[in-house]
């Protein structure tokens, strides 16, 4: 059976952002005061928020729907968006 990793992404335009009650829950979970969570700073596999996404659903106010994809778990990857809308894509070498 394959490995998976899970990663929270924005679906709409507008930008990756989280509620404050996911906030709360967020740093709860982690341990530390909601003041100091920067949600730009968070990692987007990281368990804690993949687990809050799914708890309170994607819906997190104006401008973000948050999803969380299961891609391979040896896939190196990376978010890449327009206009606050995301994607996952699968990193690769680029030259110029």
């Amino acid at each position: 059976m394959s490995q998976t990793r899970k990663i929270v992404i924005n679906t709409c335009f507008g930008g990756f952002n989280l509620s404050g009650e996911a906030l709360e829950a967020y740093a709860d979970r982690k341990g530390i005061p909601s003041v100091d969570v920067m949600h730009w700073e968070i990692p987007r596999d990281d368990y804690d928020l993949v687990a809050v996404v799914e708890a309170f659903g994607g819906n997190m106010g104006r401008g973000t729907q948050l999803k969380v994809v299961e891609i391979p778990a040896d896939v190196r990857w990376q978010v890449e968006e327009y206009d606050g809308s995301e994607h996952i894509a699968e990193v690769h070498r680029t030259w110029f």
